[in-house]
């Protein structure tokens, strides 16, 4: 059930067999079937409990006032919704599905008992804390300075490295359960502007979009293009012991 997971942690260190079937315990005791456009909580909503993604695409997103929304994030198979977010008082966002999903809920007693016992398990948490918090900040820099073209490369090139770490790629393929609305909210751009880079994309060569199944053709020129390292992903430490 928490394969996802396992596969994301082993990239920062190996867990113990032990370890992993605490993991695995913890989010068999409650799990929550959502659809599409389902909130797993909303903005100002008391959280209580940790939610894991268990399959399924979702999003963290911001609502202004006129109904105009930002997408902050994207979260896949193995991504912990809100990990620190039972520590204060309400949600300051909300999340989303954006297909269907299963979803895990711990409690946050668990997480704290899960921290104690196992030293490499908490250092793995924090790991993938700091990783959040480094995604964060690379989508900042997206909004902030790169054109359309390098806004939309960045976001392909940053999912293609989370889903091939986890194994949910194949060969240079991924499922992208994102509508042009959605991607337009995530790259703060106009929907026609989103179509419009899109097309230039795929007249480069560099991308193929099929329905909901993204191929990226060309790695290195998206990758140039986009102005992309994965260093911020900080995959790099691959199952070293903790």
């Amino acid at each position: 059930m928490v394969v996802y997971l396992i596969r994301k942690l082993e990239q920062f260190t190996k867990l113990s067999n032990e370890e992993k079937r605490a993991l695995e315990n913890a989010a068999a005791q409650k799990v929550r079937r959502l659809g599409p456009r389902e909130d797993i909580i909303h903005e100002g909503d008391r959280p209580r409990h940790l939610n894991l993604m268990l399959e399924g695409w979702a999003c963290r997103y911001k609502v202004l006032e006129d109904g105009r929304r930002q997408v902050v994030a994207f979260l896949v198979p193995g991504d912990m919704c809100d990990l620190r977010m039972s520590i204060l008082r309400r949600m300051d966002h909300s999340i989303g599905c954006l297909s269907h999903a299963l979803v895990a809920e711990i409690s946050a007693d668990t997480v704290v008992e899960l921290s104690d016992r196992y030293p490499a398990l908490r250092r793995a948490l924090w790991w993938n804390s700091l990783v959040e918090e480094a995604k964060a900040r690379e989508w900042i820099v997206n909004l902030g300075r790169r054109n359309a073209a390098e806004r939309m490369a960045h976001l392909f090139c940053e999912m293609y490295v989370r889903l091939r770490a986890i194994g949910l790629t194949i060969d240079r393929a991924f499922e992208l359960p994102v509508t042009q609305e959605l991607l337009s909210d995530a790259v703060g751009l106009s929907a026609v502007h989103v179509n419009r880079t899109l097309m230039e994309l795929r007249e480069a060569n560099l991308i193929s979009l099929k329905g909901k199944t993204l191929t990226i053709l060309d790695p290195d020129g998206l990758e140039a293009l986009a102005l992309f390292s994965a260093d911020y992903l900080h995959l790099d430490r691959s199952g070293e012991a903790g």
